[in-house]
């Protein structure tokens, strides 16, 4: 039985090595720039880098966030910023902008390509037209149902990544404009202020009420829920939180280990969460009460906090164990070592981890002159593995009499058998030490390198011969806003229709044809909802016989 992959987040260095401690399977992260939480710590490139070769020597993997949408002007940084931990091994890299997408399917073609639930896929087509694009996971909306998750499993084949713990939108991801419009800073540029989480005073009877937060979702935990989510074929469980502290990537990944490795045990059995491991989860930075998400359920005033989006606190006493567990102390990888050191021939070290072995061969043994080195001299030389994953378990020296080798070279030595023999476990984990380097497929224009003048050219190029500066494009919501257009004399050369303005086919005839007669220079298109979901479907066979009497189409959902 393939097992679900266990997904932990990481703000920084200190939070990626506790979830791996913990038993992340894979982490997910981001380096400094494209990615969705622009004011994390996040990491540089030699972080990155030192993070991928980490978990790669205890067989765990690392994915890359470029969940944000990129300006034109910043395309061509992609290239330089994606080579050198694509070099390093990255195992996957999470993608919101479509021509990001394509970029780095065509740029690094053997770079796994992971659908951010930026993207809103909402159902099995946009799904397929992604796996076509050359997805090889899908992180859905959110808001999607367990059966719509098991729908896109069975016609799709792609591997599927859901939330199960943290915090929760209000919003479809990448669909909310609430941080751009009030403050400037925008979600999908990895800038959200937020303003879901403030208070607002809801009136009542036409007096200002009582200060509430009718937007702050509570928290979800789902712990519960890892048997049933694990059957409906979802691969991989992803915790959220990529701004919270080491303490919370480990002690939530320590949980949802607990329980999923139960789970495979004894699949048969009846997993019920201890009332111990519900209030550990609680006690870790838990936005007041929690619920399970849209899993079972549409919506819900049950989802919402309306008291207090605050943290409700911390137990310091389990941050504390939390962090001497998982943070503090490191697990290491246990190594046999054997030394020859024979007169007149190359020292040799052998160094043996699990089923991998390395030899390394030095310096020629010399004859001592003064003072000889001892056996008991090189094995402390040999012991001192340091910052490494390893920790000797033995050490077996082979030396003759009154021989000379410097210190400083059996501590070389032992570093260079240290790196050959990480290398080895890598490579015996199933990831690469060192990818090659790859050409840039295209040079990326920039608008900035351009004119004025010719920028004014690509943009009435774009435009065509409809989009006279003389004339508008019009968006209606409504019967009025239609109305009021017909009464006036403004030169019109395209209209957009919301698809939600008329309920029957006999309605949309009428209305289209008193727009055309009203503005018959205009084209009318209709605008399609930013959110298809399943229960969409018949709504759209209906729409088929609306799209025939119009000119064009907006489409706002993949």
């Amino acid at each position: 039985m393939k097992k679900v992959e266990l997904l932990a987040p990481a703000g920084n260095y200190e939070s990626f090595t506790g979830a791996i401690h913990a038993g992340a399977d894979a982490v997910y992260l981001g380096g400094e720039k494209f990615g969705a939480r622009a004011f994390a710590d996040n990491f540089d490139t030699e972080k990155l880098c030192l993070a991928i070769r980490y978990a790669h020597l205890f067989g765990r993997k690392v994915y890359l966030t470029c969940n944000t949408l990129v300006k034109e002007k910043e395309m061509a940084q992609l290239y330089d910023y994606l080579l050198p931990v694509y070099r390093a091994g990255l195992d996957g890299v999470i993608v919101q902008d479509l021509g990001v997408f394509r970029y780095i399917r065509e740029n690094f073609p053997d770079l796994v390509l992971h659908v951010s639930t930026q993207m809103t896929v909402t159902g099995v087509r946009a799904a397929n037209m992604l796996k076509e694009e050359g997805a090889t996971r899908i992180v859905p909306a959110r808001e999607l149902s367990l059966e719509e998750i098991r729908q896109i499993k069975e016609d799709t084949g792609l591997e599927l990544e859901t939330f199960i713990h943290g915090a929760m939108c209000y919003c479809y991801s990448g669909q909310c404009l609430f941080s751009s419009i009030l403050g400037g800073r925008s979600g999908n540029r990895g800038r959200c202020a937020q303003p879901c989480r403030l208070p607002y005073r809801i009136m009542e009877n036409g007096q200002e009420g009582r200060e509430l937060y009718p937007l702050s979702l509570k928290d979800m935990c789902t712990i519960e829920h890892i048997p049933a989510f694990i059957r409906a074929g979802i691969d991989s469980f992803k915790i959220e939180g990529r701004m919270k502290k080491a303490e919370y990537a480990a002690g939530v990944t320590a949980v949802y280990r607990k329980y999923i490795d139960s789970y495979y045990a004894n699949p048969d059995a009846v997993h019920v969460p201890s009332e111990e491991d519900r209030q550990l989860l609680s006690s870790l930075y838990i936005r007041s009460e929690v619920q399970d998400g849209y899993y079972y359920k549409h919506n819900g005033a049950d989802m919402v906090t309306l008291t207090s989006p605050g943290y409700s606190g911390s137990d310091e006493a389990l941050l504390k164990r939390i962090r001497e567990t998982y943070i503090e102390q490191a697990p290491r990888l246990s190594v046999s070592i054997a030394a020859v050191f024979r007169l007149g021939e190359p020292a040799a070290l052998t160094f043996t981890c699990q089923d991998v072995e390395v030899t390394v061969k030095g310096e020629v043994v010399q004859q001592a002159i003064k003072q000889p080195v001892s056996a008991e001299n090189i094995r402390e030389g040999l012991h001192k593995l340091g910052n490494t994953v390893f920790e000797a378990k033995t050490i077996e020296v082979l030396a003759d009499t009154d021989i000379f080798y410097p210190l400083k070279a059996i501590n070389e030595l032992r570093r260079t058998a240290v790196r050959k023999l990480e290398d080895a476990v890598i490579i015996g984990n199933g990831f690469a030490v060192e990818r090659a380097a790859v050409a840039p497929a295209k040079k990326i224009p920039l608008f900035a390198d351009k004119t004025a003048g010719s920028r004014a050219e690509f943009l009435s190029a774009q435009a065509g011969e409809a989009d006279r500066a003389d004339s508008f494009h019009i968006l209606l919501q409504s019967h009025a806003q239609a109305e009021a257009l017909c009464d006036t004399t403004i030169a019109v050369s395209r209209i957009y229709l919301h698809t939600d303005m008329c309920r029957s086919l006999t309605e949309w005839r009428h209305f289209i044809t008193r727009l055309r007669e009203a503005k018959p220079s205009a084209a009318i298109f209709c605008v399609l909802p930013h959110i298809i979901r399943r229960r969409d479907e018949a709504g759209l066979i209906q729409l088929r016989d609306v799209l025939a009497l119009t000119d064009g189409c907006m489409f706002r959902n993949m």
